[in-house]
């Protein structure tokens, strides 16, 4: 399933992920409170299965799934390691595998420094300054499971 990234249900959703009430969405777009709740009820399932559908492609046991904040914690069942899917605004929905790399020499160093930090920046989490992005993904994934 593709998620409406550009779509009002999904400004909505990300306003809420951010922390802002639904009342609040709904003045800010004038309308009814009830329409952000349906809205919303409506994008959480898309989530969720966009989510489930995700880790079953990449073989992925489920551990825990918050739809509100666009998170599974499981466990990859070819890699033997912990993962995790998530959903960020800017890169779409994402797969995570806990691991230790030589990040150095990777061609995807940028990326994954683009990547982490920007998802950090939207849920609002502050990270220790670092240029390693193992070490970045360690710390920005244990301050989610501890807020999920």
């Amino acid at each position: 399933m593709q998620l409406p990234l550009n779509d009002r249900q999904f400004a909505f959703w990300k306003l809420r992920r951010g922390g802002l009430p639904n009342i609040q969405i709904a003045d800010r777009f004038r309308i009814s409170r009830q329409a952000v709740s349906k809205a919303l009820i409506g994008m959480d399932r898309k989530v969720e299965e966009t989510l489930l559908s995700m880790a079953h492609a990449n073989q992925i046991d489920v551990e825990r799934l918050n739809a509100e904040m666009g998170v599974l914690f499981g466990r990859s069942i070819p890699f033997d390691a912990n993962a995790i899917v998530f959903i960020s605004a800017d890169h779409g929905v994402q797969v995570w595998y806990e691991h230790e790399g030589d990040c150095g020499s990777c061609p995807r160093y940028a990326l994954c420094i683009e990547l982490l930090w920007g998802y950090a920046d939207e849920l609002g989490i502050t990270l220790t300054k670092t240029d390693d992005p193992t070490r970045l993904a360690d710390e920005l994934f244990a301050k989610l499971r501890e807020m999920v």
